[in-house]
């Protein structure tokens, strides 16, 4: 995909978001693109997580921040978190020029064969409305993400995303949890722990588990130095519910730290 940009727009820098986003899941790619909006620079955003490919699914593009960026993708959700958090579609066609497109093989590589193309074309100065039909912005796929919920006394959460440090993002507001007091229980599935709100995963002791706001402004379950996703065996998709812990009790010690004292063997 990148040479093929290069070939049709050599002066177009190409500057990659992640390459990490498991096979299929265009959830975690819609996330991964939205967390990613308010950073990126004006200019061509092409995302391609597209088990759909080679079916009745539109290849898009999308005007965003009144024509200042054109989203180039898959009409399957993937480009619809971030379409709405810079402020929903202007202009929106369907992909379907045969002079901006390359000439397939097979159906199963539009990422190569259209969206590559169609992104340099644009970086290339040519108008959107050269690609293709315009569609209405009202009839895309929208990207579903789950919200939290009331249960009891408490929030019924879902695992957002885990990172490679094994941080597992919720779906939740730290404002959502203003009331709760500075500890929280926690629990998925049948499995009970106890997480202090804390800033900076430093501020954890060993072993405590902890509820941090992390880069994105959003309530992440965490250890310091550790993967809290292994240690309570959970994954994007999992349910967790955070609950006040009742009055009176305070969860137990946090962590458990044992002191070392190193000596000269030999004097032993």
């Amino acid at each position: 995909m990148k040479s093929v940009i290069r070939q049709i727009s050599p002066a177009t820098t190409v500057i990659d978001i992640t390459h990490e986003i498991a096979p299929h899941d265009v959830r975690a790619g819609g996330l991964a693109l939205a967390r990613s909006a308010q950073y990126l620079a004006p200019g061509v955003v092409l995302a391609v997580v597209d088990p759909g490919v080679g079916t009745t699914r539109r290849g898009i593009a999308v005007e965003v921040g009144q024509g200042e960026s054109v989203l180039v993708g898959p009409d399957n959700g993937l480009l619809a978190p971030a379409v709405a958090l810079v402020g929903g579609a202007g202009t929106v066609v369907e992909l379907t020029s045969d002079e901006h497109r390359l000439s397939a093989p097979g159906p199963t590589f539009d990422g190569r064969d259209v969206f590559a193309p169609a992104a340099a074309h644009i970086c290339n100065g040519v108008p959107i409305a050269d690609l293709g039909p315009e569609v209405d912005a009202a009839g895309l796929v929208p990207g579903l993400l789950a919200l939290t919920r009331q249960e009891g006394e408490g929030l019924a959460a879902e695992v957002l995303w885990v990172d490679r440090f094994g941080n597992a993002q919720l779906n939740v507001d730290p404002e959502e949890l203003t009331a709760y007091g500075s500890r929280v229980q926690v629990r998925s599935g049948d499995a009970r722990r106890v997480a202090s709100r804390a800033r900076t995963y430093a501020d954890l002791g060993a072993g405590e588990l902890g509820l941090v706001v992390d880069s994105y402004g959003m309530v992440s379950l965490a250890l310091d130095r550790r993967s809290a996703a292994d240690e309570l065996g959970i994954a994007a998709g999992s349910a967790v519910n955070l609950d006040p812990l009742p009055e009176g009790d305070d969860g137990g010690s946090p962590g458990t730290t044992t002191r070392v004292t190193l000596g000269d063997r030999a004097s032993r």
